[in-house]
């Protein structure tokens, strides 16, 4: 392990942070409210800290190989969660760091659960942050550091691998530093898109940047108690659109600006994500009709919770506590989904799904033809063994994370069996609301310290996408061991 090139890197990454952090200064100033001097004095604490680790961890020799590129992911987005929650305490509009803490995770990871009740009672320049934080981690702040940071560090598509989420990352372009260009060229130019078209609908600038924030991470935090309720039906189509959008993986985007549409056309991800939301969008509507009794209206609520839900955002035009357990359960269900590898939402990713069906099938075939040779194939290309392994044991991990959290929060807070389970399901799916005492119209706020702790991993754990988590914690990863894969 080069742990000093770790502890480097994590210097620098805090330092950008306190540089982030100046959009939220700037708002504060605007606004005249009491989150500046927080900021500031986070910005300070951010500053010093990454300095100090900058100067004494320089590293002679800046390779990253695969144990460095999790650890660093692992640490660079705890750090960034603890650092993060500080303007929040100082405040004092949340003051304890348990709930600030939470609620800065939720935002880097674009989970969007909260602990606010009031929401609207806030200063603009934290409600500010606290949706920005969702545009950071939605493309991912280390992405973010390759593409605007010098970097002659080696290898660092370990680093995009751990942060990415889905279970093949590639590059785009041969160097990984003009591929991290590309991915957020793309992010800004449909961010700033949407921005324009929300105050096409008379949505004020500022309610315009933060729903963008929210709807380009997926992450879901808003600046209404009612979330987007309230607003009207244009402005609601336009957030479904865009939250569709950056649920398709921002490789394909980059096919059509090189002119190569028959290959988006050919994506079976893509395909299969927008036949889940079709079908899902048609069954809820028909199901919930008898309750709207005006179609076009039913439309836009199936269509809004359905891609919300799906793309893990987290957004809410109706309390869906109260529809069908038909509706419910789809929801329920998609919540585990999540949309296409390679894009800012959370959940297993429609291409994993893909893959373990397929791989099922292809073992299943093999049963019963046992010298059939039966070749595992995924977007027209030919999948290795190493990969199928790879996402057969991602979901044996999931299952067992799932199910320790979930029985944590059974001990520590013995709500109903709904509320637990699917508090779990939004959290580590970077969701947001669930059902129960966790739906659209409530939030978190009553679980206790041990659940919010527990549920603040789960979040880091689902968007990280559990090896870089757990391997922070494995003792091998740090021990200097030349007979340990650094390939």
């Amino acid at each position: 392990m080069n742990r000093k090139m770790v502890f480097y890197m994590l210097g620098n990454i805090i330092k950008l942070e306190a540089v982030l952090m100046a959009p939220a200064v700037v708002c504060s100033l605007i606004y005249r409210d009491n989150g500046l001097i927080p900021f500031l004095i986070t910005i300070a604490v951010a500053l010093i800290l990454g300095f100090t680790l900058t100067l004494l961890n320089k590293p002679k020799d800046k390779t990253i190989f695969a144990r460095e590129g999790f650890v660093i992911v692992a640490l660079a987005w705890v750090a960034l969660s603890a650092i993060g929650a500080l303007p929040f305490v100082i405040s004092g509009e949340i003051p304890s760091y348990t709930d600030a803490f939470f609620e800065t995770v939720s935002g880097f990871t674009t989970t969007g659960a909260s602990i606010l009740k009031d929401v609207e009672a806030m200063s603009k320049g934290l409600l500010f942050w606290r949706s920005f934080t969702h545009w950071i981690g939605g493309m991912g702040v280390l992405v973010l550091m390759m593409a605007i940071v010098p970097n002659d560090s080696g290898r660092t598509i370990h680093i995009m691998r751990a942060e990415m989420p889905g279970p093949i990352v590639g590059k785009l372009v041969p160097r990984v530093k003009s591929t991290a260009k590309i991915l957020y060229l793309i992010y800004i130019v449909m961010t700033a898109i949407q921005v324009i078209l929300l105050l096409c609908g008379d949505m004020s600038l500022f309610d315009s940047l933060l729903h963008t924030f929210g709807t380009a991470g997926t992450g879901g935090f808003g600046t209404k108690a009612d979330s987007v309720a309230g607003y009207s039906p244009y402005i609601q189509w336009v957030i479904v659109v865009f939250m569709f959008l950056f649920g398709i993986n921002f490789n394909l985007y980059y096919l059509l600006l090189i002119r190569k549409a028959k290959a988006v056309f050919k994506s079976e991800e893509l395909f299969v994500y927008i036949s889940i939301v079709a079908v899902s969008i048609v069954a809820i509507t028909i199901d919930i009709y008898p309750i709207y009794k005006d179609l076009s209206e039913a439309v836009r609520a199936s269509a809004f919770q359905v891609v919300t839900i799906i793309t893990t955002t987290g957004f809410a035009t109706a309390d869906f506590n109260l529809w069908p357990t038909l509706s419910k359960g789809i929801l329920f269900l998609l919540m585990f989904s999540g949309a296409c590898a390679g894009s800012t939402a959370g959940g297993l990713k429609v291409s994993r799904i893909i893959l373990l069906f397929r791989h099922i099938r292809s073992n299943l075939k093999h049963m019963l033809h046992s010298r059939s040779v039966d070749t595992l194939r995924f977007e027209g290309k030919t999948v290795d063994n190493a990969t199928a392994t790879n996402v057969t044991a991602y979901f044996a991990l999931y299952f067992l994370c799932f199910s320790a959290m979930f029985i944590i929060l059974c001990i520590a807070d013995p709500f109903d069996l709904e509320t637990n389970i699917t508090a779990v399901s939004a959290c580590f799916n970077n969701v947001g609301p669930g059902f129960g005492q966790v739906g659209p119209a409530s939030n978190f706020a009553e679980f206790s310290t041990l659940s919010k702790w527990t549920l603040s991993a789960g979040m880091l754990f689902g968007r990280l996408e559990i090896l870089p988590m757990i391997l922070l914690f494995a003792p091998t990863v740090w021990i200097k061991n030349k007979s340990f894969s650094r390939k």
